[in-house]
């Protein structure tokens, strides 16, 4: 192999000098080896192991009940698939948020058994000593506020998060304790795109959104819902780039009546 075709893996290094140069970081989730294979294969520059596996592989209502052994399954999955892309996998509800030592445990294994690079834990001040542990150890964190999904029951609905002035300072002084404990990024979920640019410059780590405006560094969503998988999932933010719902359902009835009519196999697709 000649040293021009020898793929570069995206770090925690390259983000940061995207940040510097102003280039956007692209992130999208992923469950699976196939679909990683073409996400990674299509530029993505971090392939998020989303905990919302529980909503779109699972079929829950929250992401409250998928386990850590699940999580590292379908991280290992994308792991196996991902060249060049970095591989971020979310620690799941209730691993983190206990004792320093239940939380450095879990990302341990995390990142033993499933080949990801890095990790994402949601909270701030709440967190502050965990992820301070996990990082001490050598493992890099990407932080999350605003909307995080694993506190719902406490929010009470999937609205936008810090409108409220309080809410928003707290959400100000998170995101600078997640850079001083060491968090390579953050990502801001579901939070007014004013305040997602403030805090987007204030910071010199990364910054990526998701339903949090144009002026972070990056942008995620999940690829269930940018493919048009999840039919009924219509928040404002997102951008639907195909239909496949309609699609995969259009093949499927057309199989369905091609083996009930005898053409499939037809002789050219029998040996």
């Amino acid at each position: 192999m000649s040293v021009h075709n020898v793929i570069k893996r995206v770090t925690t290094s390259s983000l940061q000098s995207m940040k510097q140069r102003q280039e956007k970081i692209s992130m999208l989730t992923a469950y699976d080896y196939s679909m990683a294979r073409v996400l990674d294969e299509a530029g993505l520059d971090i392939l998020l192991i989303g905990d919302s596996a529980a909503n779109v592989f699972a079929g829950y209502e929250t992401t409250l009940p998928i386990t850590l052994d699940q999580m590292i399954y379908h991280a290992a999955s994308v792991a196996r698939a991902a060249k060049r892309a970095m591989v971020v996998a979310d620690l799941p509800f209730g691993t983190y948020q206990g004792s320093v030592n239940d939380a450095y445990n879990a990302a341990v294994r995390m990142m033993k058994e499933s080949g990801a690079h890095a990790l994402k834990l949601e909270g701030g001040v709440e967190v502050i000593d965990n992820i301070r542990k996990i990082v001490q150890s050598g493992i890099p964190v990407c932080g999350h506020l605003g909307l995080t999904p694993q506190s719902i029951y406490q929010f009470g609905d999937f609205g936008v998060r810090a409108k409220e002035e309080a809410e928003a300072e707290k959400l100000k002084s998170d995101a600078l304790l997640l850079q001083e404990a060491g968090c390579f990024a953050v990502v801001l979920e579901k939070i007014p795109a004013q305040l997602a640019a403030e805090v987007s410059q204030s910071l010199t780590i990364p910054t990526i959104g998701i339903g949090a405006g144009n002026g972070c560094d990056g942008q995620v969503l999940v690829v269930n819902d940018l493919l048009g998988l999840t039919k009924d999932f219509k928040p404002k933010f997102l951008r639907r780039y195909l239909d496949l719902y309609s699609d995969i359902s259009k093949a499927a009835s057309q199989y369905v009546d091609d083996v009930k009519s005898g053409s499939y196999p037809n002789e050219s697709e029998q040996y």
